[in-house]
C-alpha cells in the first residue's frame, strides 16, 4: 500500500468519531442496558478525574484513576474494566493515537462463589414457600433453568415451546448469542399455566401493566422469596443461576452440558464452580 493509500485509510478510521459524545455512542453501542448504564457512568467518572479531554489521557491519569477507586473490589474491577474497554474501543477506531490504558492490568479479585450459594434445601423451600403463580414460575425458571434475570425477563411466549418430555426456552442472551435451554416436565408446565391463551409476542411474565417484568421487579420477588425462606444471605437472581451450575455439577451433570445450558464463554467459566465446591480434596486423606 502506497504512502497516500495509508493516510486515506487513516483519516477514514478517525472520521468514524468526531467527539466524545460520538464516540462513547459507538462504544455503547448494542450492549445490554445494564451495561451500558454501568460503562457510562464509569467512563463519566473517569473523565471527571483526569479532567481533560480523552486524546490528553495518559498512562499515568489511568494509574491514578485506578488507584483512587475505592470500595469493593468487584466495584474497583468494574471501574478499571470499563476504562481499559473505552480506551482500547477508541484507539481500534483511530479516535486515540495509542491506548493508554493496555499496559493496566485488572485488579484480582478472591475468588467468593462458594459464598454465593445456596443449599439445595434452601433453594427448595424458597420455591415452596411462595404462594404466587407467576412469581412461583419465575423462581423455578431461574433456578432450572440457570437463566440470568434479563434472560428470563426478555421471555415471549414463542420462546417457549413443549418437547416430548417437558419443553424449552430459547433465550437471547448475553453478547447476543442465542441458545435452547430444556425443561423439566415438572417446570415447563407451571410455565405453560400463566399462557392462558396469550399470542406469542405476550411476554411470559408480565407486569401488572401488562408489559415484561422488569429485572428490578424480578429482584425484589426472589428477594421476598429469600426472606420468606428464612435466609438471611443477600440472595438474588444470580444466586438461583449459581445454585443451578452447582447443584447440576454435584449431581453429576458433564461440565460442558452446564456450560452451554448458562451460555458460558468457555468452560474455565463454568469450572469455577468445580473449583468453590469441589468433590474431593487431598486434605481429606491425611491422618488429622
Amino acid at each position: 500500500m502506497s504512502l497516500p493509500a495509508i493516510a486515506t485509510a487513516s483519516t477514514a478510521v478517525v472520521a468514524q468519531a468526531d467527539s466524545e459524545a460520538q464516540l462513547l455512542a459507538l462504544w455503547l453501542h448494542g450492549r445490554p442496558a445494564t451495561t451500558a448504564r454501568a460503562y457510562r457512568r464509569e467512563a463519566a467518572r473517569f473523565l471527571a478525574f483526569v479532567g481533560r479531554p480523552l486524546r490528553q489521557v495518559t498512562l499515568g491519569d489511568v494509574q491514578a484513576f485506578a488507584d483512587s477507586v475505592t470500595g469493593k473490589p468487584a466495584t474497583h474491577a468494574r471501574a478499571v474494566n470499563a476504562v481499559k474497554s473505552l480506551c482500547g474501543f477508541a484507539h481500534k477506531i483511530g479516535y486515540l493515537p495509542f491506548d493508554a490504558a493496555r499496559p493496566v492490568r485488572l485488579p484480582r479479585r478472591r475468588n467468593e462463589l462458594s459464598a454465593r450459594i445456596l443449599a439445595e434445601a434452601d433453594v427448595h423451600r424458597l420455591l415452596a414457600l411462595e404462594g404466587n403463580a407467576r412469581n412461583s414460575a419465575l423462581l423455578r425458571l431461574l433456578y432450572a433453568g440457570g437463566l440470568r434475570v434479563s434472560e428470563a425477563c426478555g421471555l415471549r411466549w414463542q420462546d417457549v415451546q413443549a418437547r416430548a418430555e417437558g419443553g424449552q426456552v430459547t433465550v437471547f442472551g448475553k453478547g447476543g448469542k442465542t441458545r435452547a435451554v430444556l425443561l423439566s416436565a415438572a417446570t415447563f408446565q407451571e410455565l405453560e399455566a400463566l399462557r392462558h391463551g396469550q399470542d406469542g409476542a405476550a411476554p411470559v411474565f408480565a407486569s401488572a401493566k401488562g408489559g415484561p417484568l422488569g429485572p428490578v421487579q424480578a429482584w425484589r420477588i426472589v428477594k421476598a422469596a429469600a426472606a420468606r425462606a428464612g435466609l438471611a444471605a443477600p440472595v438474588s437472581p444470580h444466586w438461583l443461576r449459581h445454585a443451578h451450575a452447582s447443584h447440576a455439577l454435584d449431581r453429576g451433570a458433564p461440565v460442558h452440558v452446564v456450560r452451554d445450558t448458562l451460555g458460558h464463554g468457555s468452560l474455565q467459566t463454568t469450572s469455577a464452580y468445580l473449583h468453590a465446591r469441589p468433590g474431593d480434596s487431598s486434605a481429606r486423606y491425611l491422618a488429622v
